[in-house]
Formats: structure tokens, C-alpha cells, sequence
């Protein structure tokens, strides 16, 4: 139950026992737990660093539990300021890679070819699909159209025969959207890997990390895209997909809401985006999801802090630290 914060499954179970029975020492928990004494020992060391643990000061040489209230309070702040830091990142590496591919997006060099219309888009995909020979790592932001998806369907399904390695990243808001969702559960009964994050940065393919496509318009990918495979490039893109992979939840796991804020994480990202200055429809279109759906987070969370106004709710949800 507590492995999702770090915590083995054993040094669980004597957690459980020590706060269970406070008077236990070594022994009786090898004996409760059906463990030895020195594993024991192991797992007291494994619930020290977590701070689960304390020196005793009526029992001395002995350790007591920190109760969950504390402990587990503790772990989940850190988790959650590790979590803070790398959405930071990534909001920093955004920034750079969209003024990078913006500024090499009206050249064409031996590095670089702008694709105009689909069938361009589609034909260079299925050669890259053709030429990997080890991965191929997309994010999907935003609705996918049904025919794009039956016209990526060969190629994927080659690459998969082949044994290439294959992590697509969609946005939590396809999860409701039954011919994307049948998609991605059909990359997943074929070996590949399915995760899905509120919002995703860029729209790309990366195969064998030598080449790229993103884009010229992120707005609207159907106007062309860049095939890129400039080194600096490249390097900028996969950091950018591998911290929003990060972040992301597996297909199928639900996300959970933040225990300290009742925020799901569409409604963390939907503050922030609206706090910036986006209009509903920008925000929305950010994070997939309709306007008309914007406005019923936006109640909702409103009804939450006891807000009549949004500049009501947004002064409120920064008093509480929510942005």
C-alpha cells in the first residue's frame, strides 16, 4: 500500500506492527512479521531515512513509530516539492525549445526539412517508422483526429513487429475520447508503453534519438512540420519529452488528487494557466479539454474555496498556496 511512496512492502508490514503494538522490540516483530531479526533490523533502517522512526526516550535502544499523520505527511511534501520542482523544469525547458525550434523553422539545411500537408507529414513518418532500429518516443497533445490514427496504424504496427520500443504520451483529456483511448490500449496490448499528463509542451515524434518531427505550427499540426536532426536539437526535445514522461500517469492507473489541496491535476494546471492570463478557450485548448468543461472545473473549484468571482477564487486558492 505504501510502496507508491517509497516504502518496500516488508518494511511496511513493520511499520504497521510497531505502531500496532508500541511495546514489541526486535524479536516479537521477526516473530509478527514472519521475519528474522536482522532483516528487521534492515527494514528499521529503511524506515529511519523515510523518518517513520525515532529513538525511543522511555525505552532506550529502542525505536518508536512516528505516526502516519506525521510521517507520511512528511514523505508526501517532499514528493510533492520534488514534483513542484521538476514541472519548473519543464515549464524552463518549454520555453527554450520552443524559441529554438522557432528559430531554425525557416531553415532548410542538410539538418532540417519543412513538410507541407499531410501526405508529406504521413510519408516521412512511415520512413522514420521504417529506419528506427530502436525507439520511437511521441506526446500527442490535444485531440486526435480518427483518420490520422488509422493512418498511423501501419507504421506502428511494423515497428512493433520489429521489436522497436515505443512510449507514446497523450493528455489525460483523451482518456475520454473512445476512438483515442482504443488506440492507445492497442499500442498497450502490443507491447508499448501508454502514459498520459494534464498538459503536454510540444507535439513530437523522436526515433532513435537522430531525428525528429515536431510542428511548424503548434497550433495546427495539419499546416506541416519540421523533420529535424540537428544534435542540439534532438537533445533539447528528448529532455523535454523525458521530464513531461516523468510526471506523467500510466494508462489505466487513475491520477490521484493532491491530498493537501482536494486539486486533481487538470484542476492544478487549469488554475495556473487561467492565473497567467489565458482565456478560457487558450487554457482549454492547452489542456485538451473544452471550454464549456473549463467552466465546470472552474465551478467547482469555486464551490471549494466558498468563492463567488473568479478574482475572488484566485486571490483565495494563492492565499491558500494552491498556485
Amino acid at each position: 500500500m505504501l510502496e507508491v511512496l517509497g516504502l518496500t512492502a516488508a518494511a511496511t508490514g513493520v511499520y504497521r506492527a510497531m505502531l500496532d503494538h508500541p511495546g514489541y522490540d526486535v524479536d516479537d516483530i521477526a516473530t509478527h512479521c514472519g521475519l528474522t531479526p536482522a532483516q528487521v533490523h534492515d527494514h528499521l533502517d529503511e524506515l529511519s531515512r523515510l523518518t517513520l522512526i525515532r529513538v525511543s526516550a522511555e525505552r532506550p535502544g529502542r525505536m518508536r513509530a512516528v505516526s502516519p499523520e506525521i510521517g507520511l505527511a512528511g514523505i508526501l511534501a517532499s514528493q510533492e516539492a520534488d514534483l513542484a520542482a521538476r514541472q519548473a523544469q519543464l515549464a524552463s525547458s518549454r520555453a527554450a525549445v520552443t524559441r529554438m525550434v522557432a528559430e531554425r523553422a525557416e531553415q532548410r539545411t542538410t539538418h532540417g526539412e519543412r513538410l507541407l500537408g499531410m501526405d508529406a507529414i504521413h510519408s516521412r513518418l512511415e520512413r522514420m517508422g521504417h529506419s528506427a532500429t530502436t525507439e520511437i518516443l511521441s506526446s500527442q497533445p490535444g485531440n486526435q483526429r480518427p483518420e490520422d490514427l488509422v493512418a498511423s496504424r501501419p507504421a506502428d504496427t511494423e515497428a512493433l513487429g520489429r521489436g522497436i520500443t515505443m512510449r507514446t504520451l497523450y493528455q489525460d483529456a483523451t482518456r475520454n475520447q473512445p476512438h483515442v483511448a482504443n488506440y492507445a490500449h492497442w499500442l498497450l496490448s502490443q507491447g508499448s508503453e501508454v502514459r498520459t499528463v494534464p498538459a503536454i509542451p510540444q507535439r513530437l515524434v523522436l526515433v532513435d534519438r537522430t531525428q525528429a518531427l515536431v510542428p511548424i505550427d503548434p497550433a495546427d499540426n495539419r499546416k506541416g512540420a519540421l523533420y529535424v536532426t540537428e544534435p542540439g536539437i534532438l537533445a533539447a526535445l528528448l529532455d523535454l519529452f523525458e521530464q513531461a514522461w516523468n510526471t506523467a500517469v500510466p494508462l489505466g492507473a487513475a491520477r490521484p488528487e493532491d491530498p493537501r489541496t482536494s486539486l486533481t491535476p487538470t484542476e492544478r494546471d487549469l488554475l495556473r494557466l487561467l492565473s497567467s492570463g489565458l482565456t478560457d478557450d487558450a487554457a482549454g485548448q492547452r489542456l485538451g479539454i473544452s471550454s464549456r468543461t473549463v467552466g465546470r472545473h472552474m465551478s467547482s473549484i469555486m464551490e471549494r474555496l466558498g468563492a463567488s468571482s473568479r478574482f475572488e477564487a484566485g486571490i483565495k486558492a494563492a492565499h491558500k498556496g494552491w498556485l
